[in-house]
């Protein structure tokens, strides 16, 4: 079954508004479902996170399943500082997440993987 990141786009007021409900029902200790995806207020903050060169990565982790962050840097054929920023805030955003593997000796490896088939932008009008 295929998975798909939801990238939303909400105003900040909207952004405000859905909070403030949140918060009210948490402080009525009603249940508050939680909702999956990625929230921005604006197309060009979504933009800064996928750009061209971050979803390079995420395709190759895809296609090419690196079993280090060392190795997918060395098949992208990038700095291997550059791409470890790339993965931490692709990371802190949900696009990809990491498993531990064993490295040589006792350390130990983070393994990359992208656990979406697409992202999805939706934008409210």
């Amino acid at each position: 079954m295929a998975k798909t990141l939801t990238i939303r786009i909400k105003t900040a007021g909207e952004a405000l508004a859905d909070f403030g409900q949140t918060f009210k029902k948490v402080a009525a200790r009603q249940t508050v479902r939680r909702r999956e995806g990625t929230y921005f207020t604006s197309i060009e903050a979504a933009r800064n996170l996928l750009t061209p060169t971050r979803l390079a990565l995420v395709r190759a982790i895809r296609a090419q399943r690196p079993r280090s962050i060392y190795e997918l840097a060395q098949r992208v054929h990038r700095d291997l500082k550059n791409v470890q920023e790339d993965l931490r805030v692709l990371e802190r955003y949900g696009v990809v997440r990491f498993t531990e593997g064993q490295g040589v000796g006792r350390r130990r490896r983070r393994i990359p993987e992208a656990p979406f088939d697409a992202i999805e932008l939706k934008i409210a009008i």
